[in-house]
């Protein structure tokens, strides 16, 4: 859900120029923000007028104390640039990705280390795949890496290693977006920022609805809600408006704030963090999560979900009750005992995530039963909870 390309050009000319920034008027002091690709790169590659801006403002942010963490797509995008790969040529494939990744995730780098050098800024390259932070003790290392870089004054570029991600490349972390909000809930984040080709969440897709408007507040990311994401046009891009939605649900469920908003408007990363109405603002829940159920979030399966009935779903969300094998309709894909996976309505909405106490194919075999005919069903029992409330978070 974008606007056309043509008005990119636009929006960077516009006429906001405001870049007053104080430690005063700095409303969020740490703050996540994710290039996406549509925002970085333009028909060729890499766009560096863009980048230099970005870069700019990160710059400006850290002059007031403020912290920042640098969460960018456009390594794929480098390399087909690098490797002469033009739009609708060949190479979609995971393999070609993987190689364009490995091309262009250098060039990426540098270019972003030459541009913070001209404002005496150090940066360090972080590349993490999901197993990264699905386990507690790399999770932590990473977390601790990152607290000690901010420390530092040293600012972190962050990317998704698509060179190794086999299985997650185009399907996880879906061009940073998800990846963005995990970052933002490792390191307890005031703002993620999200930065793309669109001006941020509108009521129907602006292409091809000339009524459509932009919504400047979300309160909740519902199934309304998610319902408006649109079809993401962009070539190089592996995200889209979906993603988007998912990285909000995650983030604000943890207690943090998201803006979304177009990369090419002047000055619109100093104007966020000010606390201006840019693009689109997800409302946090009230009070932050605790450590534990933030990385919780960070460990989700995308290969399978549990499907509960009308009754499960109110016990989970209402009375925040724990699932039990009664309410549960259908259980779809392959994951273990031990892992986080979603918990969904009979409306395909995503109400909870949580770690599984049986794996998915004892959960067929229990699904409907009353948890006292567990152990006779399996020849054994991990507990009358599918997912304990204990290890369950409401999204």
């Amino acid at each position: 859900m974008a606007r056309a390309s043509q008005d990119n050009q636009q929006i960077i000319n516009s006429d906001s120029s405001d870049t007053d920034l104080s430690s005063s008027n700095l409303r969020y002091r740490r703050i996540v923000i994710k290039a996406g690709t549509g925002a970085l790169t333009n028909e060729v590659g890499l766009d560096s007028e863009t980048m230099s801006d970005l870069v700019r403002q990160l710059c400006q942010i850290r002059d007031v104390d403020g912290e920042v963490l640098l969460v960018t797509s456009g390594a794929i995008a480098a390399g087909r640039s690098a490797l002469g790969v033009g739009i609708g040529e060949a190479g979609t494939d995971i393999s070609s990705r993987q190689v364009f990744a490995a091309v262009g995730q250098t060039r990426l780098m540098h270019t972003y280390q030459e541009i913070f050098a001209t404002h005496d800024a150090q940066t360090a390259q972080i590349l993490l795949t999901i197993s990264d932070l699905s386990n507690r003790q790399s999770y932590l290392n990473v977390g601790n890496t990152l607290q000690r870089l901010l420390e530092l004054r040293v600012v972190p570029v962050v990317n998704e290693n698509d060179v190794v991600a086999v299985d997650e490349i185009g399907e996880v972390f879906g061009d940073n977006d998800r990846l963005s909000a995990l970052v933002a809930n490792l390191v307890d984040a005031d703002l993620l920022l999200i930065l793309t080709d669109t001006e941020g969440l509108y009521s129907a897709d602006p292409r091809t609805n000339s009524d459509a408007t932009l919504i400047t507040e979300v309160e909740k990311v519902d199934a309304g809600i998610e319902s408006l994401a649109g079809e993401d046009m962009h070539p190089w891009a592996r995200g889209g408006m979906s993603t988007k939605l998912e990285a909000a649900k995650l983030v604000t469920a943890s207690g943090i704030p998201m803006v979304m908003c177009h990369g090419r408007e002047k000055n619109v990363v100093l104007r966020a963090v000010r606390g201006e109405s840019v693009g689109t603002l997800f409302k946090p829940a009230s009070g932050k999560m605790e450590a534990r159920k933030r990385w919780m979030l960070s460990g989700i399966s995308q290969r399978g979900r549990i499907i509960v009935d009308h009754g499960a779903a109110g016990a989970l969300v209402k009375d925040h009750r724990s699932l039990l094998p009664a309410g549960i309709r259908d259980v779809e894909g392959d994951f273990n005992r031990g892992e986080s996976i979603y918990v969904v309505d009979s409306n395909g909405v995503k109400i909870a995530c949580g770690i599984a106490n049986y794996d998915a194919k004892d959960i067929g075999r229990i699904q409907g039963m009353n948890s006292e005919l567990i152990e006779a069903t399996l020849g054994y029992h991990y507990g009358q909870e599918v997912v304990h409330r204990n290890n369950l978070v409401l999204l």
